[in-house]
C-alpha cells in the first residue's frame, strides 16, 4: 500500500475494518485447531493427530505463513502409519519448499517419497515428484539432469499439481533445458519422439517450434524465436535467474553442430544461417576454439573456418606401436624371471655366514659326526658358480 500510495483513487484505500476482521477470524481458528490437536494428543489417537497437524499445515499454508506450515506438515512423519500417509506428508512439504525456494528439503523429501513402496503404481503421484525433482535440479543448474526429469513426467499429470507447477511449464523446461544439454540422439528419442512429452509441448506450441527448429538446423527462425520469448521468459519465477545461461548454452551447442561435419565453412553464410554478423560470429567462434569445443582455426582475410580433423590413420598406428612396446617389455621381464627360476638365482634372507655340508671343503662348520671346518665362504662361492652357470646359459642360449 506504501507504494500504491494513493494513485489508485479514494476507492482502492486501506480498509483496516476488513483486515481487523480477517485476523481475529484467523486466530480463532487457530486457537480451535490447536485445541484440537491437544485434545487428540491426549487421546493418544495417531491418525487424528496426524490429521491435526495437516488441518494446521493447510491453514498456515492459507495464511501464507510457510516457516509453519512446512513444521506443522513434517511433524506429521512421526504419525504416519501406511505409505499412502508418508507420500502424503512428503507432497506437501515439497509443495511448501518450493514456495519457500529451500530446493535442498525438495530433493530430500522427494528422494524419501520415491524410496516409499507404492509410489510407482500411482502414475500421478510418480508425475508430481518428477516435476518437483526437475525443479530442483533447475535451481542446481544441473541442466541435463533436470531434462531427463521434466520429459519422464507423464501426461496424465494434467493439472492435478498446477499448485506447483503447470502443464506448459513442464514443457518450456523441459525444452530449454534439453536444447542446452542435451545431443541430436537425447533430442530426437527422449523429445520429438517422445509421444508423452509431444502432449505437454502441444501446450506451448513456441516450444515446440523451436525444438524443431534446432533440430532440423533452422537456426536463424530457432534463435529468432528464442529471442521474441526472451521478456516473458524473464518475467519466470524459476527460469529468470537461469535464461542468459541456457540461451548461451543452446547457442553454443548450435554453433558446435554447424561445424562439425564440414573441414572449412564460409563465415559469410554461417553468419547469414544465424542472423547475425561476420564480425560477431568470428569473435564467438575464437573463444570456442580457445575453450577447446571447436578444433578449427580461422582464416580472418578469406573469412573462412578451416577444421583440424584428427588423423585416425597415424592415431591408429601410435596405438599398435605403443601396444606392441608393452608386449615386447611384459615378454622380456616374464622369460627373464623364468630364467631365474630355472638356475636357482633367488634372493633369500641372511641368516649369517654361510655353511657347507658335513665335512664338505666349503662349509662353514663340521657336520654331526665331524668334519673340517670351513673358510666361512663357503655359501658365497656358491652363489658365484650358480651366477657363473646362469650367465653361461644365457650366453648360450642367445648364441643359439
Amino acid at each position: 500500500m506504501e507504494k500504491i500510495s494513493g494513485r489508485l483513487g479514494p476507492n482502492y484505500e486501506l480498509d483496516r475494518q476488513l483486515i481487523e476482521s480477517v485476523e481475529v477470524a484467523a486466530a480463532q481458528k487457530q486457537e480451535r485447531l490447536e485445541s484440537e490437536l491437544h485434545s487428540h494428543k491426549t487421546n493418544l489417537i495417531k491418525e487424528s493427530i496426524r490429521l491435526g497437524h495437516n488441518d494446521l499445515g493447510d491453514f498456515f499454508y492459507n495464511r501464507g505463513d510457510l516457516q509453519n506450515a512446512f513444521k506443522s506438515y513434517v511433524r506429521t512423519r512421526d504419525y504416519c502409519t501406511t505409505p499412502k500417509h508418508i507420500i502424503t506428508m512428503c507432497l506437501n512439504a515439497v509443495r511448501v519448499a518450493v514456495e519457500l525456494n529451500n530446493f535442498m528439503h525438495v530433493s530430500n523429501y522427494v528422494s524419501k517419497a520415491e524410496q516409499t513402496p507404492g509410489t510407482k503404481a500411482d502414475a500421478i503421484t510418480a508425475a508430481k515428484l518428477k516435476a518437483a525433482a526437475g525443479l530442483a535440479y533447475l535451481d542446481n543448474r544441473r541442466y541435463k539432469l533436470a531434462a531427463k526429469a521434466f520429459v519422464e513426467v507423464s501426461p496424465e499429470l494434467g493439472t492435478s499439481y498446477s499448485d506447483v507447477i503447470s502443464s506448459a511449464d513442464i514443457a518450456l523446461y523441459g525444452g530449454l533445458t534439453a536444447l542446452a544439454s542435451f545431443d541430436r540422439q537425447e533430442l530426437r528419442s527422449q523429445v520429438i519422439n517422445n509421444i508423452g512429452f509431444r502432449e505437454f509441448m502441444e501446450l506451448y506450441p513456441e516450444v515446440r517450434e523451436v525444438v524443431h527448429d534446432f533440430y532440423n538446423s533452422r537456426y536463424a527462425t530457432c534463435f529468432a524465436q528464442l529471442e521474441a520469448l526472451r521478456p516473458v521468459l524473464a518475467c519466470d519465477i524459476h527460469l529468470h535467474d537461469h535464461l542468459n545461461t541456457l540461451y548461451r548454452e543452446i547457442r553454443t551447442k548450435a554453433l558446435v553442430q554447424y561445424t562439425a561435419p564440414f573441414s572449412s565453412v564460409d563465415l559469410t553464410k554461417m553468419a547469414a544461417a544465424f542472423n547475425t554478423n561476420v564480425g560477431a560470429l568470428e569473435k564467438e567462434l575464437a573463444g570456442l576454439i580457445i575453450d577447446g569445443q571447436v578444433t578449427a582455426r580461422i582464416d580472418s582475410q578469406a573469412k573462412v573456418l578451416y577444421a583440424r580433423h584428427a588423423d585416425i590413420r597415424a592415431n591408429t598406428f601410435a596405438k599398435v606401436l605403443q601396444v606392441s612396446e608393452a608386449y615386447i617389455r611384459d615378454s622380456k621381464a616374464l622369460l627373464l624371471r623364468a630364467s631365474l627360476l630355472k638356475h636357482d638365482v633367488i634372493q633369500r634372507s641372511s641368516g649369517g655366514a654361510g655353511g657347507g655340508g658335513p665335512g664338505g671343503p666349503g662349509g662353514g662348520g663340521g657336520g654331526p659326526s665331524g668334519g673340517k671346518r670351513g673358510d666361512g665362504h663357503g655359501g658365497r662361492r656358491g652363489a658365484q658358480d650358480r651366477m657363473g652357470r646362469f650367465a653361461h646359459g644365457a650366453f648360450a642360449g642367445g648364441a643359439g
